[in-house]
């Protein structure tokens, strides 16, 4: 049996994906795992009595997805086992529906709220939600080992998350990383959600990746519709993409900076990273992009008069970025922090599924923008960045490299924008359908998947973040680690908390 064969921003009707039995469809996922395939999105929607399943796999050397379906009851075998790519997802499973995916090596609530379905997989009460003290901890045995509870409230200005470290002195044994004090429910939320809020709540669904998010959202929208959105509105939206990239990358570098107490760059790159958002807010007004995408196009143009203004900032901006990047990656005390430091083994990446930024410092060639182009991105991206070393200094590397990629794809954009209309109407989503889009955010790739009823209204829509695939890389990147070096790794993968708890 194969699986159904789709592009990026497909669609297929849900009477073309054969609903296999659960163990043809796991025999199916493991075949598609040996054969270079990475599970994308993993994730449940009701059907009657049971739920069906959904595995979405990128075949990103053919450029390729692939959709697999099977239907199970309140229990069924765990895959983790033997796919470790769905760890958290067969536990996200488990507490929006009660399903309990048995065998599961480390089962234990994700995101610790009320199951959407009222079952829940652990007997909690619906009603309340468990404090940090309940939660049931991995805990190393041995003389002298002792452990190290952090948040999740934190002394700085930061989101919630609680880190717990089983250390033996200095020396991180395991670190294991509670989230889901920022759940807002949003997935459960959509369906019911007005279009213009969907868009809006989206925008905020990580923060720092509004455009991202929101771009996601607009190609499912268009793909539902048989939409496509004109070419001057896809540059736009690729553009703002790319400037978010930006000003993310340019300030990741410089908390790198704060945290080795080089002051230089860390002083330089937090005024930088304001300008790259800045520039941003003379598209749409907002310097978070919020607003500018929308489905169908965008709502903001980039006339011939502010695409030469945006230029000539830019080329000050990326002379100030070369400077500040130049001085820290020169400094052989900053070297000596990076290198080495919080290494991911590349067979680690690869298991665990990890995307972005943290995959490509592995080794891994993992970029939607190459492998699934989509709008803009196509015939205009031909090359990946990586790096092997799996450290700090290959995370780092990862985005100087990136920022001189991406300055390049701005400036070429805003030289040659498209001519033509910005927004198409998007005709109504077809009926008993999925749809789905991959947009390669600045953190990495992020998943959208919609589905649809008899009557064409959204019936389950799905978020996969980069973040909740790279918390676990966080987690191995600190073995064998000094404890006092977690906020440089911590910065070195610089995930979201409100990301991984949608």
């Amino acid at each position: 049996m194969s699986a159904v064969t789709l592009k990026n921003c497909g669609l297929v009707p849900l009477a073309a994906l054969e609903i296999l039995d659960f163990c043809a469809f796991a025999a199916a996922l493991r075949q598609e795992v040996d054969a270079q395939g990475r599970i994308a999105a993993l994730f449940a929607a009701p059907a009657g009595e049971q739920f069906d399943l959904f595995a979405l796999i990128a075949r990103d050397w053919q450029g390729q997805l692939a959709l697999l379906r099977s239907r199970v009851g309140a229990r069924y075998p765990s895959l983790t086992p033997e796919l470790p790519q769905v760890h958290l997802f067969e536990r996200e499973i488990a507490e929006q529906y009660g399903l309990v995916p048995e065998g599961h090596p480390w089962f234990k609530p994700l995101r610790f709220h009320p199951s959407w379905t009222g079952r829940d997989a652990w007997g909690r009460d619906p009603r309340r939600h468990p404090l940090v003290g309940e939660m049931d901890y991995y805990r190393v045995a041995g003389e002298e080992v002792h452990e190290v509870a952090v948040g999740p409230v934190h002394a700085g200005i930061i989101e919630p998350g609680h880190f717990r470290f089983q250390c033996h002195g200095e020396q991180v044994l395991h670190l294991e990383i509670s989230l889901g004090y920022q759940h807002r429910a949003i997935e459960a939320q959509l369906p019911s959600a007005h279009p213009l809020a969907r868009v809006q709540r989206l925008e905020a669904a990580a923060g720092d990746t509004s455009i991202g998010h929101a771009t996601a959202y607009a190609l499912v929208c268009e793909a539902l519709g048989a939409t496509l959105a004109p070419p001057r509105a896809q540059t736009i939206r690729a553009l703002a993409l790319e400037l978010e990239r930006l000003a993310n990358h340019v300030g990741d570098i410089g908390g790198l900076a704060t945290d080795v107490g080089f002051l230089p760059t860390a002083s330089f790159c937090g005024r930088i990273r304001g300008d790259y958002l800045n520039l941003g807010a003379e598209i749409c007004g907002s310097r978070f992009g919020r607003g500018l995408v929308r489905p169908g196009g965008v709502a903001f143009d980039v006339e011939a008069p502010r695409a030469e203004k945006m230029l000539e900032r830019l080329d000050s901006m990326a002379r100030d970025t070369q400077g500040a990047l130049e001085i820290f990656f020169d400094s052989p005390s900053v070297l000596a922090r990076l290198e080495g430091t919080g290494r991911v083994r590349v067979e680690d990446a690869e298991a665990l599924g990890l995307v972005g930024v943290a995959a490509r410092a592995c080794g891994l060639a993992v970029d939607a923008r190459l492998h699934h182009p989509q709008g803009a991105y196509v015939d205009t991206f031909d090359h990946v960045v990586i790096e092997e070393s799996g450290d700090v200094f290959a995370r780092a590397r990862v985005r100087r490299r990136e920022i001189t990629d991406s300055l390049a794809w701005v400036r070429r954009a805003l030289r040659d924008l498209p001519g033509g209309e910005l927004r198409r109407r998007v005709a109504p989503p077809a009926a008993e359908s999925l749809a789905v889009a991959l947009v390669e955010g600045w953190r990495g790739e992020l998943v959208h998947l919609a589905l649809t009823d008899a009557r064409g209204h959204l019936s389950r829509y799905k978020i996969v973040d980069p973040s909740f695939r790279n918390w676990s890389g966080l987690a191995l990147a600190l073995r064998g680690e000094q404890i006092s070096d977690f906020p440089l790794c911590n910065k070195s993968f610089n995930l979201s908390y409100c990301g991984f708890d949608l």
